[in-house]
C-alpha cells in the first residue's frame, strides 16, 4: 500500500477523479510538451459522460489554455484499464502531432499513464486487515501505531495539515450561503442546519451538528472550494464531520484526532488497495462506503475500542453500503452526493456504537467485505457507475 499522503490529498472540488485527476494529468502533459501550440484532448467513458457537471473540461482548459485546447467527448467509448480515461495530443504550429499520452484517473485524485502500473511503490509490508491485526496483537499496539511504524514521525506533520484543511472547510461551509453552481440551482443548507441545531438540546443537537458539519464540506466541494479527499471529493464531508463533532463535543485532543486520522487512512488505504475508491469503477459504495468505513474506525478508536472493535466498526460501515450506486443528477456532485455525506456520517457513528458495545467478534471480516464490495462494483451495470445514464440521474 502507498503512503497516506496518496490517500489524503488537498485540492479543489467537485470531483477527485473528474476534476483533480484530469487537472494533474494536464499539468504533467504540459510539462512533457512545453512548446506545443495547441492541444487536442479526448475524454472517454465516465470522464466524458459526466465531465461537464464535474468541471472536467474547465480543469483541463484552465490548465492548458482555453484558446489552444479542443476537447472531444466520447462517453460510449471505454478504454480497457479504467472507465476514467483521457488522451492528450500535443500539436505544433503546423498542426503536426508532437506526441500523445493516455492517462487514467483512478480515483481519489490519483492518475497513471497508459503503460504505468496502477499503484505507486508500496511502503506498507501488509495489505490485509487480518495481517495488520495480527501485527498489533503481536506487538501490543493500536492501529495508529502501525501507521507510525511504517510512515515515520513526519506523517504527523502532514496529518496536521490535513486536519487543519478539514476544519477550515467546515468553518467556511457553515458561513457560506446561496446557490451552488450548476443547472440544479441547489441551495446550500449547512448554515441553516447549524443555526437550527444550536437551538436543540441533547442527542438532537449532536445529530443536527453532525449533519451541518458534513453538509458544510460537501457543499464547499460542490462549489469547487478546497477540501481533503477522504477518500474522494464526493465523500469528503463524512470523516471531517465525525472528527469535528467529537473534537468539539467530546473534547478529544488534537493529538488523538490525528491518531484517529491515521487509523482512518489505514482503513481507506486497505479498501483502495484491495478494491477501489473510484465511483466510476465500483459505484458510490467505493466512495461514501469507504468514507463511512474510515469515519467508523476513527470514532471507535477515539472511544477506546480495541483493534478488533475498530475493525468491526469499519466492516459494518462498508457492509451496509454495499451496492450503493453512483448516479448523480446532471453529472453534478450534488444530488444525491451532498445528502449522502451527513447520512453516512451518522451511520458511521452508529456502527462505532454498535461495535464498542460488542466484544469485537463477528462473522464477516473486513477483508471479506472489501472483496465483496469489489465484486459487487464490477457486477453493477455501467449506467450506475458515474455515467448519469441510469437511476436517480433519469429523474430530472
Amino acid at each position: 500500500m502507498e503512503s497516506l499522503r496518496e490517500l489524503y490529498k488537498i485540492g479543489y472540488g467537485p470531483s477527485s477523479s473528474h476534476t483533480m485527476g484530469p487537472k494533474k494529468a494536464a499539468e504533467l502533459f504540459q510539462k512533457q510538451y512545453p512548446n506545443a501550440a495547441k492541444f487536442a484532448v479526448t475524454l472517454y467513458g465516465s470522464l466524458a459522460a459526466t465531465g461537464v457537471g464535474h468541471l472536467t473540461d474547465y480543469a483541463i482548459c484552465n490548465t492548458l489554455g482555453q484558446e489552444r485546447t479542443n476537447i472531444l467527448w466520447e462517453p460510449n467509448v471505454f478504454l480497457p484499464r479504467h472507465p476514467n480515461a483521457v488522451k492528450f495530443v500535443a500539436l505544433g504550429l503546423d498542426q503536426c502531432e508532437l506526441g500523445h499520452t493516455v492517462f487514467y484517473s483512478i480515483g481519489g485524485g490519483s492518475i497513471v499513464e497508459e503503460n504505468e502500473i496502477l499503484e505507486k511503490p508500496a511502503i506498507y509490508p501488509l495489505d490485509k486487515m487480518a495481517d495488520v491485526l495480527g501485527w498489533c496483537e503481536k506487538n501490543g499496539t493500536r492501529l495508529w501505531e502501525f501507521v507510525q511504524e511504517i510512515e515515520g514521525q513526519t506523517i504527523w506533520d502532514y496529518l496536521q495539515i490535513v486536519w487543519n484543511t478539514m476544519k477550515q472547510a467546515i468553518e467556511r461551509g457553515l458561513e457560506n450561503e446561496g446557490v451552488l453552481p450548476g443547472v440544479l440551482k441547489l441551495a446550500r443548507k449547512a448554515s441553516s442546519y447549524y443555526v437550527k441545531a444550536k437551538g436543540f438540546e441533547g442527542p438532537l443537537k449532536r445529530r443536527g451538528m453532525l449533519y451541518a458539519f458534513a453538509l458544510a464540506v460537501a457543499e464547499e466541494n460542490a462549489a469547487g472550494a478546497q477540501i481533503v479527499t477522504a477518500p474522494t471529493c464526493g465523500s469528503s464531508g463524512v470523516l471531517p464531520a465525525v472528527l469535528y463533532l467529537l473534537h468539539k463535543f467530546n473534547e478529544f485532543s488534537e493529538v488523538k484526532i490525528l491518531r484517529a486520522l491515521a487509523t482512518a487512512g489505514l482503513l481507506g488505504n486497505l479498501v483502495k488497495k484491495n478494491a477501489s475508491i473510484s465511483g466510476a469503477e465500483v459505484g458510490c459504495q467505493g466512495e461514501i462506503g469507504t468514507a463511512a468505513t474510515m469515519a467508523a474506525a476513527a470514532a471507535a478508536q477515539l472511544f477506546g475500542g480495541t483493534p478488533s472493535q475498530v475493525e468491526y466498526a469499519a466492516e459494518m460501515a462498508m457492509e451496509h453500503h454495499l451496492g450503493l450506486t453512483c448516479d448523480p443528477i446532471a453529472g453534478l456532485v450534488q444530488i444525491p452526493c451532498i445528502e449522502r455525506n451527513p447520512l453516512a456520517a451518522a451511520r458511521a457513528l452508529d456502527c462505532c456504537t454498535f461495535a464498542i458495545m460488542s466484544d469485537g467478534r463477528h462473522r464477516i471480516s473486513f477483508d471479506k467485505v472489501v472483496q465483496t464490495m469489489r465484486r459487487t462494483g464490477h457486477d453493477l451495470p455501467k449506467i450506475y457507475k458515474e455515467t448519469s445514464q441510469g437511476g436517480l440521474a433519469l429523474t430530472e
